[in-house]
């Protein structure tokens, strides 16, 4: 990628995070360190919210971008936004990708928790919360994939064996996170 077409990229992304905390998180370049840019699109189904935007350039996280998603992804109980680990945001790439839907928009059911919600959760759900969730650590997001079945996108995330797949096909997501290889 041309420096000018990066740097454009970086603009675009710096423009979208305007108002938003930094992230330390942020300079750690991806573990996948995939080439060009990345990119996901969004839609929230609790706030209504979406976004579209670059969230990485070959090896480097967008900051700005990194900042955007921690809002986005925010506890819609309390308002309360967490640090989502980038891996994350690649495992969502990746799941997109070996689908072939590159530009299908993922529709969030959940993403950070804070303790007191996931505690609330917990003790009102009759069960499927864990205790310790990683939602709370921002390392799992529940979402459905535009246009894919739910069966296929549970069997394409099993398939990168890349951490926790969770299918709740009654409540219509597909739990995602970025913890031990497993699944239920």
């Amino acid at each position: 990628m041309r420096n000018q077409d990066r740097r454009r990229f970086l603009r675009h992304g710096a423009k979208l995070a305007v108002g938003v905390l930094p992230v330390a998180a942020a300079t750690r370049p991806a573990l996948a360190a995939l080439p060009g840019p990345r990119a996901l699109a969004m839609n929230h189904t609790h706030t209504g919210e979406s976004l579209d935007l670059v969230y990485a350039v070959d090896s480097q996280f967008v900051p700005a971008a990194l900042g955007t998603l921690n809002r986005f992804l925010r506890d819609h109980y309390t308002g309360s936004v967490g640090v989502i680990d980038p891996q994350l945001f690649e495992l969502l790439h990746r799941v997109r990708s070996l689908l072939g839907t590159e530009s299908a928009v993922f529709e969030v059911i959940s993403g950070y928790r804070c303790p007191e919600t996931n505690d609330r959760l917990r003790n009102t759900r009759g069960g499927g919360v864990a205790r310790h969730s990683l939602h709370m650590d921002g390392r799992a997001i529940d979402v459905r994939l535009a246009g894919v079945p739910l069966k296929e996108l549970r069997d394409a995330a099993m398939t990168l064996q890349a951490g926790g797949v969770g299918y709740y096909e009654q409540d219509r997501f597909v739990h995602l996170d970025t913890g031990r290889v497993r699944h239920w």
